[in-house]
């Protein structure tokens, strides 16, 4: 009995204000980025609005059997607006429920969340080096989460699209670190292989990386990767496509 869906797209939101702000701030060499209030509320730029409506004419164009029928989203508001906009632009039916999921919200970052780089190693220089010792995928800064904090919640969103959705169309609205997470799992990745793929390149906003089921991939039948990073949508519409970095720590993206 099939467990997987038969199509799963990852997708990174659009171009955040956040984005904006923090490449503003390691342009001027600044300690902090200047957004305020939460993490949760950043809202996509306009750069990020038109990315997720060129998603959206991109799927609305496939046959209706190439397009979601089950829409999960972070539900931090970038995320939760592209999903929005992918639907009203027509890449889902315009009565799909979103469906919001806490597990699929952006890492945490705790003390260090809206520093830069540079502002780590001058407000926080002993959690600059405990990152350095321990590695960004285990590295754990306090009121924050590790990669494997994430993954971990991760594995259990996994087992929730497994129980309800076998044999659908699921598409997700996350964050990079959630992208390359579920690569993680889906995969069977190591440690050192996620973050050779991290290393390669940013994943960039309202790319797609898709998986579909293949019944003759190992014992069951599982999810294979058929693209990672695409971002031929965006190029189709001339939007501009960005690769915002995950910064050493503290980001918003």
């Amino acid at each position: 009995m099939q467990r997987w869906p038969d199509r799963l797209w990852l997708v990174r939101h659009g171009q955040s204000a956040g984005n904006v702000a923090r490449d503003a701030a390691h342009e001027a060499e600044l300690d902090r980025i200047a957004i305020h209030g939460r993490d949760v509320d950043v809202p996509l730029s306009a750069l990020g609005e038109r990315q997720a409506d060129a998603l959206g004419h991109w799927f609305r164009m496939a046959d209706a059997d190439e397009r979601p029928d089950v829409l999960l989203s972070s539900p931090y508001r970038r995320a939760m607006q592209t999903a929005r906009r992918f639907r009203q632009a027509g890449g889902a039916e315009p009565d799909e429920a979103i469906c919001m999921d806490e597990r699929l919200r952006e890492k945490e970052f705790g003390i260090l969340d809206g520093l830069t780089t540079r502002g780590i190693g001058s407000v926080h220089p002993e959690q600059a080096e405990f990152r350095r010792l321990l590695g960004k995928f285990y590295h754990r800064p306090p009121g924050g989460e590790s990669w494997c904090d994430v993954i971990l919640r991760l594995r259990s969103v996994l087992d929730t699209i497994s129980l309800h959705y076998a044999g659908r169309r699921v598409m997700i609205f996350a964050h990079q670190v959630v992208v390359l997470c579920l690569r993680y799992i889906i995969e069977n990745l190591d440690e050192a292989e996620i973050l050779a793929i991290d290393r390669e390149g940013d994943v960039a906003n309202c790319s797609i990386t898709e998986y579909r089921f293949d019944p003759d991939a190992g014992r069951n039948g599982n999810l294979v990767l058929t693209r990672y990073n695409a971002t031929a949508p965006i190029e189709r519409e001339a939007a501009p496509v960005t690769r915002e970095p995950d910064p050493i720590m503290g980001a918003r993206g």
